[in-house]
């Protein structure tokens, strides 16, 4: 089902014009086809945990061993994911110069591994495992295994962004950045529930940007959508691959 304002033919011709760029925004919602839940849906990750018990840098350091558990589960579970189609096209259109930048919510590792290149972490990655102490690299394996540091023996954790940390400073500024710079502007399975990332949209729509959102629930931002659809995102980026080749 969809209410758009505007065609998709509009968007990919924005897309394919000289000097446009289409920034990407996606949420816990990119990866659900990969075998990965949501978080905020009916039968997503926090209806089954409390985050405030487990997602926090206070259950870190308070409640490690709980902590340890669910994001040893996490890992394994995301490094038996696999990109599915959705984030094949996005990385195929970068390819192609088509799209400029994925702005993501996600710490899965996906984009990465289905090609994408400029991609900008909101949250971090499981993918990079770093001491809670001195801040010195490790592996996956090595937290899952509880190895203590090598340089200081501390605890590892993940290098995600938790409840009461801030976003990295980097990947934020430059979303903000490319949201204001963008012509085209798409946001693929996010509630934008979370400040301040779910103000980009909202920068990109002043700048002039066509927007769209693929989400399967209503979001606070759906009045400013150009094309607004709760279809399967496959399903919504097959259409508008199609329009613009």
């Amino acid at each position: 089902m969809s209410n758009d304002v505007i065609g998709l033919e509009v968007f990919a011709e924005r897309m394919k014009a000289p000097g446009s760029k289409t920034v990407v925004f996606t949420g816990a919602g990119m990866s659900t086809d990969s075998g990965l839940p949501d978080f905020r849906s009916k039968g997503g990750v926090w209806s089954k945990v409390d985050p405030m018990e487990l997602a926090t840098a206070t259950a870190m350091r308070s409640n490690y061993d709980m902590f340890h558990e669910f994001y040893s589960q996490r890992i394994k579970r995301m490094k038996e994911a696999a990109p599915n189609e959705g984030h094949k096209i996005l990385a195929d259109w970068e390819s192609m110069g088509l799209v400029s930048c994925i702005i993501t919510q996600n710490i899965d590792g996906l984009h990465e591994e289905a090609g994408s290149k400029t991609i900008y972490e909101l949250h971090g990655s499981v993918g990079k495992v770093r001491c809670m102490e001195c801040g010195g690299a490790a592996t996956q394996a090595d937290f899952i295994a509880r190895t203590p540091c090598a340089r200081c023996g501390g605890r590892l954790r993940p290098g995600v962004v938790l409840f009461e940390e801030g976003l990295p400073s980097d990947a934020l500024d430059m979303s903000w950045q490319v949201s204001e710079e963008s012509s085209v502007f798409i946001v693929l399975g996010s509630s934008l529930q979370v400040s301040p990332a779910n103000q980009m949209p909202v920068i990109a729509k002043r700048a002039g940007a066509l927007l769209a959102i693929c989400n399967r629930d209503i979001t606070q931002m759906d009045y400013m959508a150009d094309y607004r659809t709760s279809e399967g995102i496959i399903d919504f980026l097959r259409a508008l691959d199609s329009k613009i080749k």
